[in-house]
């Protein structure tokens, strides 16, 4: 079964838009497995956001345009946006703070959290220098749990992304393993999917052990995510966590 969700499911008024998938498809669970929280960042220039704490959350910053200044208490300042993509994986205790940089450039993008494998892991930050900005109609894996990737996160997780140009189709790549669950994320555009359910900027579906074919109406840029629902995770992060 494929189960859509809406733009109309995010919180927030401000310039940053708040999705628990799980509240959509859950009456027990604000995320879905290990995919705890998405926001859908649009912040001004020269914004600050102040340094603040993060525990037992794994928060992979996926920003498309702008750039930030990332500074934390590992000691790590950097500037990330575009093609430098940064996963912080808080553990115990882990604060942090952006500095938004240009004079006109609205930073936009998604802050992603991750359910830890496990409670209390230590903290790390870890950058991906990406060799382009997009993948244009191919997946690109993102993160998993395997060493093999540079962004590897401690739970059963996956993400990918792809620019679907216009007129193209995809279908979704071969499951890591079996008895996954799906969440296509549309970032930028729109596409149809299965020839019958529209997604727009901000909507999404949730779907396993389902034939997915995707087709752009437009160019779309798109993120996909895996998780075993039956994996081993900690649901009590300080933003990752069920908030029910």
């Amino acid at each position: 079964m494929i189960q859509k969700i809406n733009s109309s499911q995010f919180l927030g008024h401000g310039p940053i838009k708040i999705l628990y998938p799980g509240s959509a498809v859950s009456s027990t669970d604000t995320g879905i497995g290990s995919i705890g929280r998405i926001d859908h960042p649009e912040i001004n220039s020269n914004t600050v956001i102040k340094m603040h704490p993060h525990i037992n959350d794994e928060i992979l910053s996926y920003f498309r345009t702008g750039e930030a200044e990332h500074s934390d208490s590992e000691g790590f300042v950097k500037v990330i946006g575009g093609k430098t993509l940064m996963l912080m994986k808080a553990g115990k205790s882990f604060f942090h703070e952006e500095k938004i940089m240009g004079q006109q450039q609205t930073m936009e993008g998604l802050q992603i959290f991750i359910r830890p494998g496990k409670k209390d892991l230590n903290p790390e930050v870890v950058f991906l220098e990406l060799e382009d900005l997009h993948s244009e109609n191919s997946w690109r894996i993102i993160g998993s749990p395997n060493p093999e990737t540079e962004f590897q996160f401690s739970s059963q997780t996956w993400i990918y992304d792809m620019k679907l140009l216009k007129g193209s189709t995809s279908e979704i790549p071969q499951l890591p393993k079996n008895g996954l669950t799906a969440l296509l994320y549309v970032f930028q555009g729109s596409v149809q999917v299965n020839s019958s359910i529209d997604l727009k900027k901000k909507e999404c579906i949730v779907f396993k052990d389902e034939p997915v074919s995707i087709q752009a109406s437009e160019d779309a840029e798109l993120v996909l995510f895996f998780t075993d629902e039956q994996g081993e995770i900690f649901k009590g992060g300080m933003y990752s966590g069920n908030q029910m």
